[in-house]
This record gives C-alpha cells, sequence and structure tokens, in this order.
C-alpha cells in the first residue's frame, strides 16, 4: 500500500513536469487527459457587507481587517497548493478551512468592535459569514474572484468598500443649492466624457510681477469645454444641476480668481473672499482649444498672489475625469505684486 502511494506521487510529478514543459516549448510533447489535471480547489466565502456608516475614527482599523479577510482567502489557497496529496479525504475540512472560520469569525468580530467605538454596533453576522466551502472547478471564488457588493457588483477601492453613495446616511441637512456648509448634497454626479473628451484647462499668459492695483491680463485656454451653462450659486444654482454632456463634451464654464497668500510654505486658509473673482460662460468654447482673455483690474495688496483658472460644470463642480490618473481641467500661476 505504501508503495503504490509512492508510485501515484511520482506519476502526478511526471504530469506536471510535462505539463510545463508544453508551456514553455509549446510542441514536441503530449499533454495529460483531463482526469489526469483535475483542478485544484479554491476557497470560497461569503461576502462580508458593511451596509452601515463606518465612523472617521474607525475608517483604518475596519479598512486593515477587510483586507486581512482578503488575505486569509489568499493564505488558505496557497496553502490547498502546498498541501496537496497530504492527509485524508477531510485533511482540506479540518486543517485550512476550519482554521480560516475561527480567523474570519476573530476578523468580522473585530469589525464589528472597531464601528461599535463611536457609532453603534452594528452585526454583521459573523457566525454566518465565517464558515467557507471549496470551489472544485478551482476557478470561482477564494482569491481569484472579485468581492462583491449586496447587488452582486464588484467592491470598488481595492476591497475598500464605499462608505456611503447617498444622503440616507447623513446626519447633515439637505442643500438647497446656496451656498452653504456642514449640508448634504444628493444630486448625481451625471454624465462623465470618455479620456479624450475630458474637459482641459491652461493659463496660457501671465506677467510674472505687476504693482498693486495695476490692472492686468491672464489668457486661459479651454478645451473640450462648452462654456454655456452657469447656474447663479448665489441664487440658489450650487451643486443643484448634475454634469451634462453634449456631442461627448461638458455642458459648463470656468472659473478665474486671485487671492494673495500669507507664505509659500503652507496651505492657505481656503475660507477667505479672494480679491478678485470671475465665472466665463460667453457661449463658446467646444472641442477644439481656444483662448479666453481675462481683465484683471487690479490687486490692492502686496505680496504674493495666486491667480487660478478651473472649468465647471453647470452646478460649477469640477467636470469629472474617466481615469483617476488624469490631471483636471485647472492651472495656476503666481504673481508679485510690488
Amino acid at each position: 500500500m505504501y508503495r503504490s502511494k509512492i508510485n501515484k506521487s511520482r506519476r502526478w510529478q511526471i504530469v506536471a513536469v510535462v505539463g510545463v514543459a508544453v508551456t514553455l516549448a509549446g510542441i514536441g510533447l503530449g499533454v495529460a487527459s483531463a482526469a489526469e489535471q483535475k483542478a485544484i480547489p479554491t476557497v470560497n466565502c461569503p461576502d462580508v457587507k458593511i451596509n452601515v456608516s463606518v465612523p472617521a475614527q474607525a475608517q483604518n482599523e475596519v479598512n486593515q481587517n477587510l483586507a486581512l479577510l482578503k488575505t486569509q482567502i489568499d493564505e488558505a489557497n496557497k496553502r490547498i497548493v502546498s498541501t496537496q496529496g497530504q492527509g485524508g479525504a477531510n485533511f482540506i475540512q479540518n486543517a485550512i478551512l476550519g482554521p480560516l472560520k475561527d480567523k474570519r469569525f476573530s476578523t468580522i468580530n473585530r469589525i464589528e468592535t472597531a464601528i461599535g467605538r463611536n457609532a453603534p454596533k452594528p452585526n454583521l453576522n459573523a457566525a454566518g459569514l465565517s464558515a467557507c466551502t471549496l470551489n472544485q472547478n478551482g476557478n470561482g471564488g477564494g482569491a481569484t474572484a472579485a468581492p462583491t457588493t449586496a447587488a452582486g457588483g464588484a467592491v470598488p477601492g481595492a476591497n475598500l468598500g464605499i462608505l456611503t453613495n447617498s444622503c440616507k446616511t447623513s446626519k447633515l441637512a439637505a442643500h438647497d443649492g446656496f451656498q452653504k456648509g456642514d449640508r448634504c448634497v444628493s444630486t448625481e454626479f451625471g454624465e462623465v466624457a470618455s479620456a479624450a473628451n475630458d474637459a482641459s484647462l491652461l493659463i496660457t499668459q501671465a506677467p510674472r510681477q505687476v504693482n498693486r492695483n495695476q490692472a492686468f491680463t491672464l489668457t486661459v485656454s479651454t478645451r473640450n469645454l462648452i462654456r454655456d451653462r452657469f447656474l447663479a450659486a448665489g441664487q440658489g444654482g450650487y451643486y443643484v444641476e448634475s454634469s451634462v454632456l453634449k456631442n461627448g463634451i461638458v455642458r459648463g464654464h470656468f472659473h478665474t480668481a486671485c487671492r494673495m497668500l500669507a507664505n509659500t510654505n503652507t496651505a492657505p486658509a481656503p475660507d477667505p473672499v479672494p480679491a478678485f473673482f470671475v465665472a466665463t460662460e460667453d457661449s463658446k468654447g467646444g472641442r477644439t482649444p481656444d483662448s479666453v482673455t481675462i481683465q484683471v483690474p487690479g490687486l490692492p495688496q502686496a505680496g504674493t498672489a495666486q491667480c487660478a483658472s478651473w472649468a465647471g460644470d453647470g452646478s460649477h463642480r469640477i467636470p469629472m475625469m474617466e481615469r483617476a490618473n488624469q490631471t483636471p481641467a485647472f492651472d495656476t500661476v503666481r504673481i508679485q505684486v510690488r
């Protein structure tokens, strides 16, 4: 009996070597039958869905434990491969799936506890989500399957999950279209263009220095921006309209502002009103780059001025980009005011 097991093990090793040789050489060697190349099973665990708002204080700990759940599955799958042929029929269940269940139970409990320190402690059903099964075909679930949301789609953000995507979980008052903070905006973001059609902007001409109260001009070039939508923010048109495309490019406008910097070593306070501001909505612009001249009547204070231009959709939001590694439609220059 012992010799028979050794022979079977050697035959499996030979098949594995032949399989590798076929992959590398591509010709000249036979391929093992489907029965001999039986797929190695993978771990299939229930999705852990967090359907409550996660406090900011708990976000890092929750993210770490969500990542740990994925790592535990990966480790279990690697152990299934490395221990193939060991033990009896219940080896995987007793030596891999059993300990994995205990690890998952503890990890899910830690997520509940982390949230419960700064909010009502949720019940994520640790007991029901701890046990895992096997995918005998080697393709589903486990380390190869993407985590899913309650709706069945892939979880965004490399398993970080979504804190919220509506104002239903917010304790803030609803935004009413006026320029107020500590509000929750329920307006959908709307349409996003393809990468080649995303809005782009550049300040092409600006003085290096000007005198105090001296008028000067900035030249701004825009591309893929139809400048025909501007819902007056002071009249309740702030964040109320979804982004809209026309012929594949965004409809909106662009802003230009100049503010004085207290120094150039730290980020400035965001709340003071700038020394100069204007919105350009001239019913021009489009797919082809063009230029607009901005007239600045002068800056009353000596020092370093930061002049910036940025595109906005109808509700003043910078147009969304198709990819995260695209530069949004904005530009900035420094001007010395003497």
